[in-house]
């Protein structure tokens, strides 16, 4: 659901989900969007960092969650109260999600809140640091991608292109695709200009696990991670 669509239709798009049983989720990358989402009556909020892949914001995962989290639970002052999920009436439920990989993320997340193609999967694994790279050739807004040679010639070259189209609401791939031929540029292949959303978090991850041992791993090193943090507080 984008609440950037408008209040109006945002609204309208979430009351016909309620009146069918249908929880509703919103992505933010910011505080006020948080906001924005409580307003338009969703369920759930999903925070991403811009550690996280796909389109981000600039606010690091660490910071925006404790954020969204006193939003939700309405510890902006002393006056707010919790708020609620119109579907369910219990609490708004909060998600954390940018540059989460293992255990210690997991553990970081609840101290503050899968399937893809193989080769999506293979560019991940492959993927080492600084192979990640922002870019708003493919929406008109930053978006964390796997480093291609397409990308880098927009970013590294275009970038008064870059500006002008988007100033008029052109997106830059699409355009690209569009008016390659009239340019007598020849024809790419899709291939080479498909994006592959990746988050920083790539670097980390070395070989394809099924989600269940993800989970395992993420879970018994959230566990240990906490129990280590217990302990050293109790030594103070």
């Amino acid at each position: 659901m984008n609440v950037a669509a408008g209040p109006e239709l945002a609204a309208a798009v979430v009351d016909k989900l309620h009146a069918a049983g249908i929880p509703v989720m919103n992505m933010v990358g910011a505080p006020k969007h948080a906001q924005y989402a409580i307003e338009a009556g969703v369920d759930l909020i999903c925070a991403q960092g811009g550690e996280g892949g796909g389109r981000t914001g600039d606010v690091a995962t660490s910071i925006l969650i404790p954020k969204v989290v006193d939003i939700c639970r309405g510890h902006m002052s002393v006056f707010d109260l919790a708020h609620m999920s119109p579907l369910t009436g219990e609490p708004i439920l909060m998600i954390a999600a940018g540059g989460i990989f293992d255990g210690r993320g997991l553990a970081m997340s609840l101290s503050l809140g899968a399937r893809a193609p193989p080769r999506h999967k293979k560019g991940v694994v492959a993927a080492g640091f600084n192979e990640t790279r922002r870019t708003t050739i493919y929406s008109g807004r930053p978006m964390r991608c796997i480093k291609t040679s397409y990308i880098d010639d927009w970013e590294d070259n275009q970038q008064q292109q870059i500006k002008e189209l988007t100033a008029e609401g052109t997106i830059p791939a699409f355009w690209d695709m569009e008016t390659r031929k009239e340019r007598g540029l020849p024809e790419a292949s899709i291939m080479d200009m498909q994006p592959m959303l990746c988050g920083a978090a790539a670097a980390a991850i070395t070989e394809i696990l099924p989600a269940a041992a993800i989970m395992d791993e993420m879970i018994s090193g959230a566990i240990v991670a906490l129990r280590s943090a217990t302990s050293a507080i109790s030594k103070l």
